[in-house]
């Protein structure tokens, strides 16, 4: 004799109610790294970069496997695993320093903030390839790069775009 399923629907609305709370996180409405203000809520925006830095691991290291085989599956995954982690880092470095420069310097809007942010990154770069020339010039371009893009996105700077007719 087969048994007919019992409807429970406490644990149904329970695991909804759950699963309702893990999906509100994610939906399109979800603030991003220009949203919150500089200077503030340091771990959201250091969340937000160490996300960024591990999404473009993720995406470099698979160019990179693709374009230079490696010998073995194992190879291929710890040369993904050690860039993934590396950005993912750098995206952390960066998201912390700017904000923690922000709060102490007590000059939110100021790009300087991101070129110390940058610049704590291409650091870390550095001594992760124990190198202090690869230090010196990720510091200055990574910097550089950051404080131009804070400037560009005070400015509204346009890289592309439609067309202004």
């Amino acid at each position: 004799m087969r048994h007919k399923p019992v409807h429970r629907p406490a644990k149904a609305l329970q695991f909804h109610a759950r699963f309702s709370v893990v999906t509100l996180h994610t939906t399109p409405t979800e603030m991003g790294y220009w949203d919150v203000p500089d200077g503030t809520d340091c771990v959201e925006k250091t969340w937000i970069t160490t996300k960024l830095g591990t999404a473009l691991g993720l995406v470099g290291s698979a160019y990179h496997i693709v374009a230079f085989q490696p010998d073995s599956a194992l190879a291929a995954l710890q040369r993904a695993t050690n860039a993934t982690v590396t950005m993912a880092s750098m995206g952390a470095i960066f998201g912390m320093a700017t904000c923690l420069s922000a709060q102490a310097r007590e000059v939110p809007d100021d790009p300087l903030n991101y070129f110390i942010g940058g610049c704590a990154s291409g650091i870390f770069l550095g001594a992760r390839t124990h190198s202090a020339m690869t230090g010196t010039s990720a510091c200055l371009g990574l910097g550089t790069l950051a404080f131009f893009t804070k400037v560009g996105k005070m400015e509204g700077w346009k890289i592309a775009g439609p067309p202004k007719l």
